[in-house]
C-alpha cells in the first residue's frame, strides 16, 4: 500500500482537526442557542445539546471520508496515540500529528472567535466558548472526579470502536460511519458532565481563547482522554487478538475505513 507523504499527511491532519473543532464548537457556540422574535413573544431556535452532538458526529464522519485515506482521519491526539499502542500507526508519527491536530483546532478556534465576536454583546470568557470544565464549569455540575472517569471511559470507548471498524476483518467503507455515530453518542452521554473533550487538541482550540479558569482546567482534559486512549490501546489487542496486520499495512486506514 502506498504511503502519502508525510507533508499530505500532516496537511490532512490539520484540515481534518480545524474541521471537528469548527463544525463542533461552532455548532455549540452559534447554534445551540438561537434566540428569535414571533408573535408569541421569543423562541429559542437553536439546536440544542442534540444538534451539537450530532454536529460533531458529522464532522467526523465528513473529514474521514474526505481525507481520511491520505492520514488515517485522526483529528486527535488521543486516537494517534491510542492507534500507536495497538500498532496501528508507526510511533514516528506521533509527535508530527499531535502538533498538526493542535495547530489546526487552534486555527479552527481563532477563526470561530473572529466569526463569533461579530455579535454584539458577544464574550468568549462569559459566553464558555465551548470549553470544557468541571466544578462550577461543568454544564450540570460535576465534579473533578466524576469528570476525568467520564472522560477516561468515554476515550477508551472510542478508541475500542475505531480500533475495531478499521480492522481489515471489518467490512469495507463503514468506518467513517460508525466512529461518527459513536462520537455522536458520547456527546450525548457527557454534554452534561463535561461540555464533551474526548480531544485534546479540541479542548486546547477553544481554551486558548476562554482564558481564565477555563485554561486552567484544560489540563484534565489533555490528561484523561490520553489515559482512555492508551488503555485502549493497550488492551484492544489483548481482548481482541487482533494482532493480524503490521503498521504499515494500517496506517492509511485508520479513520478511512479503507
Amino acid at each position: 500500500m502506498h504511503t502519502p507523504p508525510m507533508s499530505k499527511r500532516l496537511w490532512a491532519e490539520f484540515l481534518g482537526t480545524f474541521w471537528l473543532v469548527f463544525g463542533g464548537c461552532g455548532s455549540a457556540v452559534l447554534a445551540a442557542k438561537v434566540i428569535a422574535q414571533d408573535s408569541g413573544g421569543t423562541v429559542n431556535m437553536g439546536i440544542g445539546f442534540v444538534g451539537v452532538a450530532l454536529a460533531f458526529g458529522l464532522t467526523v464522519v465528513t473529514a474521514a471520508y474526505a481525507v481520511g485515506h491520505i492520514s488515517g482521519g485522526h483529528f486527535n491526539p488521543a486516537v494517534t496515540l491510542g492507534c500507536a499502542l495497538a500498532r496501528r500507526v508507526e510511533w514516528s508519527v506521533v509527535v508530527p500529528y499531535w502538533v498538526a491536530q493542535v495547530v489546526g483546532a487552534t486555527v479552527a478556534g481563532a477563526v470561530l472567535w473572529v466569526v463569533a465576536d461579530g455579535k454584539n454583546g458577544f464574550s468568549a470568557s462569559e459566553s464558555g466558548f465551548a470549553t470544557n470544565g468541571y466544578g462550577d464549569l461543568s454544564p450540570d455540575g460535576y465534579s473533578l472526579a466524576a469528570v476525568a472517569l467520564t472522560e477516561v471511559v468515554l476515550t477508551a470507548v472510542f478508541l475500542w470502536v475505531i480500533l475495531g471498524v478499521t480492522s481489515k476483518k471489518a467490512p469495507a467503507g463503514f468506518a467513517p460511519l460508525a466512529i461518527g455515530l459513536a462520537l455522536t453518542l458520547i456527546h450525548l452521554i457527557s454534554i452534561p458532565v463535561s461540555n464533551t473533550s474526548v480531544n485534546p487538541a479540541r479542548s486546547l482550540g477553544v481554551a486558548w481563547f476562554a482564558g481564565g479558569d477555563a485554561l486552567g482546567q484544560v489540563w484534565l482534559f489533555l490528561v484523561a482522554p490520553l489515559v482512555g486512549a492508551a488503555v485502549a490501546g493497550v488492551s484492544y489487542a489483548f481482548l481482541t487478538g487482533d494482532e493480524d496486520e503490521e503498521p504499515a499495512e494500517k496506517e492509511a486506514r485508520v479513520g478511512a475505513g479503507a
